[in-house]
């Protein structure tokens, strides 16, 4: 028998050692069958252990494919789970990339139309806001059969129609008239038959004439009266009562002064050149310090004023900013602000502004410190903590959420209609109410926004509904929608009642003579020279809310501010225990 491979060739009592400590891979390197061992129990004990030792070789092989497979297969799986994200993330960066390029173009072109455009917040396609039944009724009937809805009016065809020119009114009749004679040279008036003519009748027509300002002095002389026999020291006439008493200036002079600066919006540099210009040197400083000082000496009105304004249970609130140069710890081009106030009652309506360095929620706190009524505000947040306050419940202004819409508007093709104009046609829906009731009771009003104004507030409700999850929130759409749902309650609260205002414009058009002046006199130089301003702009706006011409009611009141002692004496210079018919027919009054 041939020789038999090491390992192999053993007795049969090692036959368990050979099955124990065979190696697989001498197993694997035997060429021939001749090389296998004869005794078949060895044989067995090799093949069975060859059997395990393949099932443990496939079982590896079997978790390294099955481990292999898991990770190809988790590897394919992120690689298009990170695919689709890709895809989903560009879709979505598309998306408000769009959206981002949206508000760009539109808050360009919402400030070129503020730079340049016409300011009127008329929408051409909606036509005029309180005239639906007149141009309802201008417009020709449509066909019951035809589908098509109502026709969109032609903005330039609106524009062209030309108005007929308007009958020129009589001048006022309570100005002063100079007669002006033309007379015929003596010649002519003789008839060709040689009797001399008379007259028969007069054609009379009617020029306005300006008489410039004229400024004289006022010489004020006391007579000192003496015993000729000496025996009584000389007597004098007392100095008469003035409201600066160590000016030169008359009581006519500062109501001009305030009247020009705050009701015309003239600075004091350029009065100072007006006076000039009619021979009167008053430098600007001295005319500085009169206006403070005639601001100081009219502080009790305005308390009487401010105590009216807190009886009334209905108050407009709005601000506005003002530059005070000299502010202590403030630099010079930091922004102050002017808060300014309306109500009382219906026959003494108060105006009163007030200059703050701040624009915190603590202001109109002190302001209305007390107070307890309905408040009328725009959607600035620094009211939120004074109508937090028990008592208070606050209006929201629909001018405001309107205004938004008409923006939105303005940015969008021509031609095209949007839901700003479906929202402004509704806004115009409720104005068309106030506009017909404005004359009635409170009663009656109350009776009708209950009755036709809730109806079309719960149709804007469901419209904003509908409207508002689909619009991105920073286009010009979607500031209108989201301002118009954040106000909702404040909106909606003037139907509580027939006496409510509907919108923040009384104290708006109180605001609008500040603005103007402000945009002449630039800044107050001092904190002492806004405070000046805030009081006087609330007496001549109040003034001018009660019906009185600025510079006779100013006149009068300085004239007798000297005398007055007593409370009583201060009301009755108050605007609505005067009449303005008397202070204008009677210089003296």
């Amino acid at each position: 028998m041939d020789q038999m491979p090491s390992g192999i060739a053993k007795t049969g009592a090692e036959t368990a050692e050979v099955g124990a400590d065979f190696n697989l891979d001498d197993l694997l390197s035997i060429d021939s069958p001749a090389s296998l061992p004869d005794d078949s129990v060895e044989l067995k004990s090799l093949f069975i252990r060859l059997v395990e030792k393949s099932r443990e070789k496939v079982g590896l092989l079997e978790g390294q494919v099955h481990a292999r497979l898991d990770d190809l297969i988790q590897a394919k799986i992120q690689e298009q789970v990170h695919a689709q994200l890709q895809i989903q993330l560009q879709a979505e960066l598309k998306v408000q990339l769009a959206i981002r390029l949206q508000e760009i173009f539109e808050q360009m072109r919402l400030q070129r139309l503020r730079q340049y455009g016409p300011s009127s917040e008329i929408n051409p396609l909606q036509g005029r806001l309180f005239d639906e039944a007149e141009s309802l009724c201008a417009q020709p009937e449509l066909d019951p059969s035809s589908e098509s809805g109502p026709a969109v009016v032609d903005a330039n065809a609106r524009a062209s129609v030309v108005k007929p020119r308007g009958k020129r009114q009589p001048l006022p009749s309570e100005l002063e008239r100079v007669d002006i004679v033309h007379d015929l040279p003596e010649h002519e008036r003789v008839c060709e038959c040689g009797t001399p003519m008379v007259v028969i009748g007069q054609e009379v027509s009617e020029q306005l004439d300006i008489v410039p300002m004229q400024i004289r002095v006022l010489r004020h002389i006391r007579l000192r009266y003496g015993c000729p026999k000496s025996e009584q020291a000389p007597v004098i006439a007392p100095p008469a009562a003035q409201v600066l008493p160590k000016s030169n200036a008359s009581a006519g002079f500062l109501a001009m002064l305030l009247t020009t600066k705050y009701a015309d919006g003239v600075p004091l540099a350029r009065f100072e050149t007006i006076l000039a210009r009619h021979g009167a040197e008053v430098p600007r400083q001295t005319l500085a310090r009169w206006v403070i000082g005639a601001s100081q000496a009219l502080q009790p009105l305005a308390n009487l004023m401010r105590d009216i304004l807190l009886e009334s249970d209905v108050i407009h609130m709005d601000e506005t900013r003002v530059q005070v140069l000299k502010e202590p710890g403030r630099d010079p081009s930091t922004q102050s602000f002017m808060w300014v106030q309306k109500g009382g009652p219906p026959n003494k309506p108060v105006i009163l502004f007030d200059y703050d360095p701040s624009r915190s929620a603590q202001v109109p706190i002190r302001l209305l410190e007390g107070w307890r009524g309905y408040l009328m505000t725009d959607g600035y947040h620094g009211y939120n903590a004074l109508a937090k306050l028990p008592g208070i419940e606050r209006l929201a202004c629909w001018v405001h959420a309107r205004r938004k819409f008409v923006e939105a508007v303005k940015i969008q093709s021509k031609g095209k209609r949007s839901r700003a104009d479906q929202a402004i046609e509704m806004i115009g829906e409720l104005y068309g109410i106030e506009r017909r009731i404005k004359d009635r009771s409170v009663l009656e009003r109350f009776e009708t926004r209950q009755a036709e104004s809730l109806p079309v507030l719960a149709k804007i409700r469901a419209w904003l509904d509908l409207a508002l999850p689909g619009a991105p929130p920073k286009t010009a759409l979607g500031t209108a929608l989201h301002y118009l749902n954040h106000s909702w309650p404040g909106l909606v609260g003037y139907v509580e009642r027939g006496d409510l205002p509907i919108d923040n414009n009384p104290v708006e058009n109180a605001i609008r003579p500040f603005v103007i002046g402000r945009k002449n006199w630039l800044f107050a130089d001092t904190q002492a020279g806004a405070h000046a301003s805030a009081l006087i702009y609330s007496l001549l706006e109040t003034a001018k809310t009660n019906g009185h011409e600025p510079y006779l009611w100013l006149r009068h009141i300085l004239n007798a501010l000297p005398s007055a002692k007593k409370v009583e004496h201060y009301e009755k210079l108050l605007p609505w225990n005067l009449n303005p018919l008397d202070l204008a027919s009677n210089p003296n009054f």
